[in-house]
Formats: C-alpha cells, sequence, structure tokens
C-alpha cells in the first residue's frame, strides 16, 4: 500500500466520520425548555456536546487537510 492510498482510506474514513458526527448533533434552539432556564440542567448533555463539537472540528479538519493534499498532486511521482 502506498503512502497515497493510506492517505486515501483515512480522507474516506475521516469523511464517513464526519457524517456521522453532524449527525448526531443536537439541535442548537432549546425550544421551550429554554424559557425557564431547563436546559441548564443536563450539565453531562453540555459536556457531551462539547466533546462532540471537538470530534467534528478534528474530522473536519483531518479531511479538508487530505483533501487539499490529495488535490493539489503533491504526492504523484514526476
Amino acid at each position: 500500500m502506498t503512502l497515497r492510498q493510506l492517505l486515501q482510506v483515512i480522507w474516506v474514513v475521516s469523511a464517513a466520520l464526519l457524517i456521522v458526527s453532524v449527525l448526531v448533533h443536537s439541535p442548537k434552539g432549546d425550544g421551550i425548555g429554554g424559557i425557564g432556564g431547563q436546559a441548564q440542567l443536563f450539565t453531562s448533555a453540555k459536556s457531551a456536546e462539547k466533546t462532540l463539537n471537538q470530534i467534528t472540528w478534528t474530522l473536519s479538519t483531518v479531511f479538508i487537510a487530505l483533501t487539499i493534499v490529495l488535490s493539489a498532486g503533491w504526492l504523484n511521482p514526476s
């Protein structure tokens, strides 16, 4: 397996995981629960959301960086 193929595999896996992580996110609006301050009762949900945000940002950075590297042709032998 060449370096290019390995990066392509990582690129596809990061794309799939990025799709899943975006779909797992909860909606940003608190809805009716935000009126009485009910949204602050669940602090573990907030920390889970923070962790999910970090994972999503990391996956998006990896995906974009690999997209640039693979599309720029830097790995093609001249």
